[in-house]
């Protein structure tokens, strides 16, 4: 079985995991959100590529929930000793893998060939796609002005109050080679309870990939971050709150409701009408979660697909 995910964040690397655990990992192939992308310091880092590239290679910080489990802080401390900007933590591990994507980009490689790359010397057997070669830009209006993602996420820790979210350089951009083959050519897509506005909608906003997930023959399922009225983590719920959604499984189904088939949900939770329903416990705390989770949305393509 083919699966094709769209993910984004620690949430989405953790069910594309949980994927790795029940299929073969050639059958898998990810479609990462490239708008939290960002120039730091002169280089190129790609936030959820590589939350996905220590997830998949078991290097993750699983604790800290960013960055890697082995890493060394030298560079960071130096930085700030000298007066440097310190508000972006730079483990030295972290550090290379930056400088070898900024170092490549420069010399006229594209993001995807790069990432590819780090997959296999990460010994990583799924396929990871960039959405796109070109920058998207996630950058938020908020009551402090327009903050780029990550000085939103990161250095004012989403406190800024937003009222709209836009992609810069989206609409002149392309999926990445791959991509759209990926979604036509699946036997099933599974949306990634990664944040719907700020970890999927930019891949939405690629031309190409919202009506490729529309026109796919595969089964589309998504997976809720919602669970028993709460967001997991990060400022999904605060989000929905300051741009007047409903923070329920029904509004995830709605903001999907243009290509989705099914949504899994927690357990127990309040189910929306009109659309294929899975339960399953969806807090994914340890591998055996990630996979359980994963099955759910396998099976309930699955079925789906006999329809």
């Amino acid at each position: 079985m083919k699966v094709t995910v769209l993910t984004g964040g620690v949430g989405g690397a953790k069910l594309v995991l949980g994927l790795l655990r029940v299929l073969p990992a050639a059958d898998v192939t990810a479609i990462v959100n490239t708008g939290d992308d960002f120039r730091h310091l002169g280089l190129h880092v790609s936030p959820d590529i590589d939350t996905l590239l220590y997830t998949l290679s078991g290097k993750a910080n699983r604790e800290q929930g960013w960055g890697r489990a082995d890493e060394s802080w030298s560079f960071l401390e130096t930085l700030r000793d000298l007066g440097g900007p310190d508000w972006f933590q730079l483990g030295d591990r972290d550090l290379a893998l930056h400088v070898l994507r900024t170092t490549r980009l420069a010399n006229g490689d594209g993001l995807d060939a790069i990432t590819a790359d780090l997959a296999v010397r990460f010994g990583i057997g799924a396929t990871i796609l960039p959405m796109a070669n070109a920058l998207v830009a996630t950058r938020l209006e908020t009551d402090e002005g327009l903050l780029d993602f990550q000085h939103y996420f990161v250095a004012r820790r989403c406190v800024p109050q937003v009222s709209r979210i836009r992609f810069d350089g989206a609409d002149t951009a392309l999926p990445a080679p791959g991509v759209l083959a990926a979604i036509a050519s699946a036997d099933a897509v599974v949306i990634a309870p990664s944040n719907p506005f700020l970890s999927i909608d930019p891949l939405l906003a690629v031309p190409g990939i919202r009506s490729a997930l529309a026109l796919t023959k595969a089964p589309v399922v998504a997976v809720s971050p919602i669970i028993a009225g709460r967001a997991v983590k990060g400022p999904t719920a605060k989000l929905m709150e300051e741009l007047g959604i409903r923070l329920a499984n029904a509004s995830i189904a709605a903001h999907y409701a243009d290509f989705i088939d099914g949504l899994v949900i927690n357990q127990g939770d309040d189910a929306p009408d009109g659309i294929a329903i899975a339960q399953t416990a969806t807090l994914m705390r340890d591998d055996d979660d990630k996979a359980r989770v994963a099955q759910a949305a396998l099976d309930l393509a699955t079925s789906l697909s006999c329809q």
